[in-house]
């Protein structure tokens, strides 16, 4: 049997080291975690209870619409329930954007660093890819908008960017906006929307009644603590949602992802302190970063992108084999380190284990 022939060169993306691998390959009893920016702070007491009402409904279907989540997610961020559309987190819906949009010989325009995820599924449609260049780690919206043909249908914008971690604010987005052809849809990706501290970041469902092209991602997998039950979405124009809906799975987000997302969504205490003890563990990193003379980006996530100097991947390794998982391999930045901001005892952690690492530079990996 022969898959599609152009599907037979695709990379497939390589998620964060689960811990028990690296226990296992290691013989180590703790392994810390912090390469796939997950909240390290669990998630909301309410979401167990509202797990524990689905445990005898395993025989049911799910709500095919995700109607009282859409209601709630509807009312929380004051837009109307057809402007939403739920996916198996957001990279499901950007799989169905790219579904419903994108053709053989249709353009689309990322930066180079970015999520992975728009590149892979433009592929998949057999779409032209345009990777645009970061500008110190942000992206360079001039040459983005120089970059759009008439064969160009959508601009992914990751706000704030994995992996970097830089904004987009608010003034330069709406002066992109306004020179982007209406035709051109703009994904405005904001997974880590609700960590972010600075004043300039743009709420891009803020911008949905005056662009009718533009499309937010947002996810309960990063503040909320839900990724493992992996569910997402995205808020436009009723008529883009619609288009998109028509190629959605009948049942593709489950019950139990339903109904934890709607009592973690109902707690936003729990997420005003999340991203509180976020931007505490992201000054600690930051101030260790500086002690050791090593530079990195502005961080308006859960994460934070590190120059170690040296060869990245081998810092990585180093690392690993203490018990400590960051991620590295970012093509446009070798020497480059991303680590998500865990808990004061894992933050610790890290930067001790970091900094043996770096110390053991020339060592065989």
């Amino acid at each position: 049997m022969q898959p599609k022939a152009h599907i037979v060169g695709l990379p497939v993306y390589q998620p964060g080291k689960p811990i028990e691998e690296v226990q296992k390959e290691y013989g180590l009893s703790e392994v810390v975690k912090l390469a796939s920016n997950e909240n390290p702070y669990g998630f909301s007491p309410r979401v167990k209870a509202a797990i524990e009402q689905e445990l005898t409904q395993f025989n049911l279907y799910p709500d095919g619409g995700a109607v009282e989540l859409t209601a709630a997610v509807a009312e929380h961020l004051s837009v109307n329930p057809d402007q939403i559309i739920f996916g198996c987190g957001s990279d499901e819906v950007i799989a169905l954007i790219a579904r419903a949009f994108l053709s053989k010989g249709d353009e689309n325009i990322m930066a180079d660093a970015t999520f992975s995820v728009y590149k892979s599924n433009a592929d998949i449609e057999q779409a032209t890819s345009i990777e645009v260049p970061l500008q110190d780690g942000k992206h360079d919206l001039e040459a983005m908008l120089a970059s759009v043909t008439e064969r160009t249908k959508i601009v992914w914008i990751c706000n704030p960017n994995n992996p970097t971690g830089t904004i987009v604010g608010k003034d330069e987005l709406r002066s992109f906006l306004d020179r982007v052809p209406s035709s051109v849809m703009v994904v405005l990706d904001e997974a880590y929307f609700e960590y972010v501290t600075d004043s300039e970041y743009p709420d891009g469902t803020k911008l949905l009644a005056d662009y009718d092209n533009v499309v937010v991602l947002r996810t309960f997998s990063k503040v909320y603590g839900l990724a493992a039950l992996r569910i997402g979405y995205g808020v436009g124009n009723a008529a883009v949602i619609r288009s998109i809906n028509q190629v959605r799975e009948p049942f593709n987000t489950n019950r139990i992802a339903q109904a934890a997302a709607r009592a973690a969504l109902a707690d936003q205490e729990f997420v005003q302190s999340c991203s509180a003890k976020n931007a505490e563990g992201i000054q600690f990193l930051q101030g260790e970063f500086d002690r050791m003379g090593l530079s990195y980006f502005p961080a308006n996530g859960n994460f934070i992108m590190v120059d170690t100097k040296q060869a990245a991947g081998e810092v990585f390794q180093r690392m690993l084999r203490k018990g400590v998982i960051a991620r590295a391999g970012f093509k446009r930045y070798p020497t480059y380190l991303r680590v998500t901001v865990g808990s004061p005892r894992e933050n610790e952690i890290f930067i001790r284990t970091f900094e043996e690492a770096l110390n053991e530079q020339g060592a065989t990996v």
